[in-house]
């Protein structure tokens, strides 16, 4: 097999996002929900926001990075449904609640257990919240999926970015982190944050957890 940093210079002549990889499973997630009104949290240039409007009423997306968000609110001018705001998540609107809340590769970047708690907090009753996560390798199965992944990755590439790039596409110069929870730690944390949480690894390192907020709670 090939060497990690072979693989890393492979994609990077023929790259093609992980993330939005999962986006129509997203979206497919959400409108399974019949959700109206959509938190997008860390979306980007706003790929996911993109297909989460073909199926919600309205898409509000929080984005931190002042170039990001600001290309991203360029992208949906004239789309009154789509809103973008500069700011990460502790700075949205704490009095608001969703339908659904959507998070790619951006738990990883906050506090764990207390932004568990916080997005279950910003559901309406019977509200969706889908996450799609990096976690830290630890132990055997985790490995089996890395060489898994690693294997399929360069044949992913060629099929959705045959032509060698010049540069990476604007949507993937995020800046990224390390994750340090391993998918057992995020698994404690969601038992105890959101009861019922449905958390499945997946390929290409990535993770996903669906919670459903009970129909008749009441506030937090």
């Amino acid at each position: 097999m090939a060497s990690p940093s072979r693989l890393d210079r492979f994609h990077q002549r023929h790259p093609w996002s992980h993330n939005d990889h999962y986006g129509p499973w997203v979206a497919r997630q959400v409108a399974a929900s019949g959700s109206e009104h959509v938190l997008d949290v860390g979306c980007g240039t706003g790929n996911l926001s993109a297909l989460l409007s073909r199926r919600a009423a309205t898409v509000t997306g929080l984005e931190p990075d002042p170039g990001t968000a600001r290309a991203a609110a360029e992208r949906f001018t004239g789309d009154p449904s789509v809103s973008i705001l500069e700011a990460p998540f502790e700075e949205r609107d704490t009095r608001r609640r969703w339908d659904a809340v959507t998070l790619v590769a951006v738990l990883h970047h906050l506090p764990l257990a207390p932004t568990l708690r916080e997005l279950r907090d910003c559901l309406s009753p019977g509200g969706r919240l889908v996450v799609v996560g990096c976690y830290r390798e630890a132990g055997p199965v985790d490995l089996l999926t890395s060489l898994s992944a690693a294997l399929a990755n360069p044949v992913m590439a060629l099929v959705k970015h045959p032509a060698r790039a010049a540069a990476p596409p604007p949507h993937m110069t995020a800046p990224t982190r390390e994750p340090q929870e391993t998918l057992s730690d995020i698994r404690a944390a969601a038992a105890q944050e959101l009861p019922g949480a449905r958390i499945r690894r997946r390929l290409f390192w990535r993770y996903t957890l669906v919670y459903d907020a009970p129909v008749g709670r009441g506030p937090a």
